[in-house]
């Protein structure tokens, strides 16, 4: 079967319509035939047991004449019980029976068999059919026959139109079906040249969608969303590069520079000053690769629809640890214990971010709370800050996102904090959003968790 897939779509359809429909319309000729054939020799025995019903009532009232009253084309006799015959039709042999003694004998009555037509001067076969008459003591038979030969023609020249019709029907219906299949898939080869023109940059990244609202409507659409996702996944992967080259270069930069006044001016330079300038340098390119790593993760299809770690988190507890790090937080530990699901060191990660960016910015206060909120769990790291506009909050989570106010990102940011507290959070099956404080300016940035 290698050459039927080396056909085209379209042949391979025409293949398949071809021997469906040849098959089928092979089928209802040969139904039509037997129908018809069983249907003409039904009417001819019919008409034969007709005639000797009536044929027999004259017996029974003694009123048959002779020669016995028949259509031409039939033969009728009435024999004894020794086949004798009594009275015949006008055209019909008066002294040899139409069936044969033995013949006579095996015939129920009312029932009918073929006989050959040449046996009493047809062509063809002939249906004979026997009915019994007459008085008990002196019973008759009355045989019939009708010949059978305009039936088998009327079935041989319908059999012969058939044959003759069969090829050209088939011939035809192939050329509809071909000229079907090219106007259902012209759409389909449109949007292959479609996508061969936008692989070789000839055209915008969108397929023709056709004005069917049929499958390949349907499926036009889907490959346009699909190209739009792509274009936009490799704009946002074109700015994370570039993003992330410049970031990474400021700390290289730094590093560079700093070692090259040193190389020039060996007599002067406190190493070990340089030494400690050097390694919060590489602290700093340690944690951007960190960053980078973990997001580049996030981007995989895989890990997007990965959830988080399975596991029994105590926020009062954790948050406790994290807060210790930052002498200049407030945090006053629930009386309860406040559970969530999920992985301990990423909800770590989250508050600690957090509250990076809250020290980072407050003006002289953080204040970090975990509540119970029905069925989740409220995290709020509030600071007093010059906070951030509405129109920028949504905004701000955006990788390497830089604002023009007082948040802007300083030299101890790089961008991907907030970016790496939303992604966390979604694994969590939670949410993150930045809210204004009261009073203002200020910033609270909460999170809600589901409890376990």
């Amino acid at each position: 079967m290698a050459w039927l897939r080396r056909l085209s779509l379209r042949a391979r359809l025409l293949l398949v319509s071809v021997v469906v429909l040849a098959v089928g319309l092979a089928g209802g000729g040969v139904m039509l035939a037997v129908t018809m054939n069983f249907a003409l020799h039904r009417a001819a025995n019919t008409e034969a047991l007709d005639t000797a019903k009536a044929v027999a009532e004259l017996v029974n009232s003694e009123t048959l004449p002779t020669p016995v009253p028949a259509a031409p084309s039939v033969r009728v006799q009435v024999v004894d019980a020794q086949a004798h015959v009594l009275a015949a039709s006008v055209t019909t042999d008066r002294l040899v029976p139409i069936l044969y003694e033995r013949e006579l004998m095996r015939l129920p009555d009312g029932e009918g068999m073929y006989i050959p037509g040449e046996r009493i001067g047809f062509e063809g076969r002939v249906r004979v059919v026997s009915l019994a008459a007459g008085p008990a003591n002196a019973p008759v038979k009355v045989l019939v026959a009708r010949p059978i030969g305009d039936l088998t023609q009327s079935v041989d020249l319908l059999r012969t139109t058939l044959l003759a019709t069969f090829p050209l029907l088939v011939a035809l219906l192939a050329l509809v079906s071909w000229r079907i299949a090219g106007a259902a898939l012209r759409p389909v080869e449109a949007l292959r040249a479609g996508a061969e023109e936008i692989t070789g940059g000839t055209r915008p990244g969108r397929l023709p969608v056709p004005d069917s609202q049929d499958e390949i409507h349907r499926l036009a659409v889907t490959l346009n969303d699909m190209l739009h996702r792509l274009d936009s996944a490799r704009a946002r992967q074109r700015a994370f590069v570039a993003d992330a080259a410049h970031e990474l270069r400021s700390p290289l930069t730094n590093m560079r520079t700093e070692l090259e006044v040193a190389q020039r001016l060996p007599d002067t330079t406190d190493w070990p000053e340089l030494a400690g300038d050097l390694l919060t340098d590489v602290e700093r390119l340690s944690r951007l690769v960190d960053d980078l790593l973990l997001l580049a993760r996030s981007d995989d299809g895989g890990a997007r629809t990965a959830p988080a770690p399975s596991g029994e988190v105590e926020l009062g507890q954790l948050l406790a640890e994290v807060a210790a790090r930052y002498p200049a937080v407030e945090y006053e530990r629930p009386a309860v214990p406040l559970r969530v699901a999920g992985d301990r060191d990423a909800l770590a990660r989250v508050v600690a971010n957090l509250l990076d960016n809250a020290v980072r910015h407050a003006a002289s206060s953080v204040r970090l709370t975990v509540t119970a909120d029905g069925a989740y769990r409220r995290i709020a790291v509030a600071d007093d800050g010059p906070g951030i506009p509405a129109a920028d909050r949504e905004r701000v989570f955006d990788r390497f996102t830089r604002l023009d106010g007082g948040r802007a990102r300083d030299a101890g940011g790089s961008g991907l904090g907030l970016a790496i507290v939303r992604e966390l959070v979604r694994r969590h099956r939670g949410t993150v959003a930045l809210k204004g404080t009261t009073p203002p300016p200020g910033l609270c940035a909460e999170v809600r968790l589901p409890a376990a």
